[in-house]
């Protein structure tokens, strides 16, 4: 199985094109004209090129009530080549394809509940330590930004699969802090090695950023390259 997940990304990059490849919605946010109270969703895809056999590109869309578009708040490497800020902030279509590859929601939150938690998510993206800062292994990168937002703001129980490779780059120079979903504990070195403790992840290992792990509460491994097999 894996010999044919590894052909088939280096068939898909050698004909991959980022000017031209697929950046449409797969239909899975509600419009604004559909439902006008607030969201929080955040989304997960296989990176674009070679990298996508191992890791994903996480990425949070908030909108407000009767707000007329969604705001997508990621991570982009490339701005920090621009001398721009590597958060980004932007009205955009929130579960856009990134580039050919289709995003999976792990967090879907509208109405009051989303309500009461959009400006907390919003002051976690400010709050996000390294706005200038980018490397994508072991981090800080897209996934280091999405984690941080999952540990500022708990109640989204975020968790995040172990492809977000970046996820477990603790800010400040900690070697400890919560796991991103909130609701246990991690240690790690510099993203290179460390362990999860979480009622959401389960049992997690990293191991020079590649993430091993089981979950007896909700029956699934992880793995990496291939994800979370089982319950997530």
């Amino acid at each position: 199985m894996l010999a044919v997940l590894s052909t088939a990304v280096l068939v898909h990059v050698r004909g991959a094109d980022w000017r031209t490849a697929d950046r449409s919605s797969v239909g899975i946010a509600p419009s604004p004209e559909q439902f006008s109270g607030a969201v929080i969703q955040v989304y997960a895809a296989r990176t674009f090129g070679w990298r996508g056999a191992l890791a994903v590109h996480t990425w949070i869309a908030t909108k407000n009530k009767d707000a007329k578009n969604y705001i997508v708040h990621q991570v982009l490497g490339w701005r920090k080549y621009r001398n721009l800020p590597v958060v980004s902030s932007q009205a955009d279509i929130p579960d856009r394809n990134w580039f050919n590859n289709k995003p999976v929601l792990l967090v879907d939150l509208r109405g009051p509940e989303a309500g009461r938690l959009v400006n907390k998510v919003l002051a976690a993206v400010q709050a996000y330590p390294y706005q200038h800062e980018y490397t994508m292994w072991p981090g800080p990168n897209s996934n280091t930004f999405t984690a941080f937002i999952g540990r500022s703001v708990p109640e989204l129980k975020l968790n995040l699969p172990p492809t977000a490779i970046g996820k477990d780059y603790l800010p400040h120079n900690r070697f400890y802090a919560s796991a991103p979903s909130g609701s246990g504990h991690q240690v790690s070195i510099y993203g290179l090695a460390g362990i999860i403790i979480s009622r959401e992840e389960g049992l997690e290992l990293n191991i020079l950023g590649l993430d091993f792990g089981i979950n007896p509460l909700k029956p699934s491994i992880r793995l990496p390259g291939f994800g979370t097999v089982g319950t997530r």
